[in-house]
């Protein structure tokens, strides 16, 4: 299984569903049966992590974007990200789990800084092209991850979460392939 990092990004970056996959090989004599399932500690380790990366990438792109289109989805990201962090919050203190996220809350994995650092170090329509595909890659990997959590999450109130967030998610996907291609 793939190393994490976060949907709602980066670790998300490293291509879901499969790296959400886990097989079932408990029938030996027939053919692996395999299936997508993320477990209760990694959704909840992973999705502020992700959320904040997306909140702090459309900051950057609000402010160093010149393209109107950018701005406006960075802010629907930034309004989105935000609100999807406190149902997370909500979620996460009326779930069953005893899964837990570090006590000084979120922060940006290595991998993820690095991908923020290049972002602040693009300008011009380099800076579009990687805010553009950043959230491509991440949007991708978070419908997988909260796909996957809705249909086999152990927590109640977290699954519930993700398919309530799922919506939102996918037309974000749906909107940034839509920058992409205005973009090209």
């Amino acid at each position: 299984m793939k190393t994490l990092l976060p949907l709602v990004a980066v670790a998300l970056l490293a291509g879901a569903p499969a790296a959400f996959a886990q097989s079932d090989n408990s029938d030996a004599v027939g053919p692996m049966v395999t299936e997508n399932k993320v477990d209760t500690q990694t959704f909840v380790t992973t999705v502020p992590n992700a959320n904040m990366f997306e909140i702090e990438s459309s900051k950057l792109a609000q402010e160093k974007s010149a393209s109107a289109d950018v701005k406006a989805f960075a802010g629907e990201m930034i309004k989105d990200h935000s609100k999807a962090g406190e149902d997370f919050k909500t979620a996460l203190s009326q779930g069953q789990t005893t899964a837990s996220i570090k006590p000084a809350g979120p922060a940006l994995q290595p991998k993820e800084q690095q991908l923020l650092d290049d972002l602040k170090a693009a300008t011009g329509k380099e800076f579009d092209a990687k805010y553009i595909k950043m959230q491509t890659d991440a949007h991708k990997d978070a419908v997988a991850l909260f796909s996957s959590y809705a249909n086999s999450g152990d927590d109640p109130a977290m699954k519930e979460f993700a398919k309530k967030t799922l919506p939102v998610l996918k037309m974000h996907e749906k909107h940034v392939k839509e920058l992409a291609v205005a973009h090209q």
